[in-house]
């Protein structure tokens, strides 16, 4: 079902840009976040699903770093494009890492 959304979708666009994942990073030792605004996670893949449901539709798809939270902490950005389009996507990744204004910046580690 997924699968013919998107494809669908990409009879009219040539990207799907989304985020990588519906959280800002969270403490390592945490398993996975029980909720996100409110809604909770039944299971560890819940938290990521913007990428997992990509990855099974076998479309490629690639993250760049994309900027940061208001704590200094990194957020991706997932590139998806059409079925065996592989590049488009890599341009569109260079193309968005060419402008980096993150490239000399570093995550706060403790």
């Amino acid at each position: 079902m997924i699968y013919q959304q998107v494809c669908q979708f990409f009879e009219h666009y040539d990207l799907l840009l989304t985020p990588t994942v519906a959280l800002s990073p969270f403490p390592v030792e945490v398993s996975f976040p029980k909720e996100i605004n409110g809604q909770p996670m039944t299971s560890y893949t819940d938290w990521f699903l913007l990428t997992y449901a990509i990855t099974i539709t076998g479309l490629p798809a690639i993250s760049v770093p994309c900027g940061w939270t208001a704590e200094g902490l990194p957020v991706g950005l997932q590139i998806v494009g059409r079925r065996l389009d592989e590049t488009t996507v890599l341009k569109a990744a260079a193309a968005f890492e060419a402008i980096a204004p993150w490239r000399d910046k570093r995550p706060p580690v403790e």
